[in-house]
């Protein structure tokens, strides 16, 4: 029996499609936080979280992309 299939690393072209999901929501969120500081007053918690949630966004598209760029013994 091989249970390799469940636990195999995702392929690049699967990080691939994660990455552009991740970058659409990160630019979805910059729009969403240029329209909400463009009319004062906004709700600073809102603002809050979702530039903390941006920020988690732009984490998670790194390490996907440093997935896609192959080890290199120097």
């Amino acid at each position: 029996m091989n249970d390799l299939t469940s636990s195999d690393p995702p392929d690049a072209e699967t990080i691939k499609a994660k990455l552009e999901a991740l970058k659409s929501e990160h630019r979805d969120l910059d729009e969403v936080i240029d329209r909400l500081i463009e009319k004062p007053p906004f709700d600073q918690l809102q603002l809050q979280r979702l530039k903390k949630r941006k920020l988690g966004l732009k984490d998670q598209i790194l390490r996907l992309e440093s997935r896609l760029i192959p080890d290199i013994i120097a």
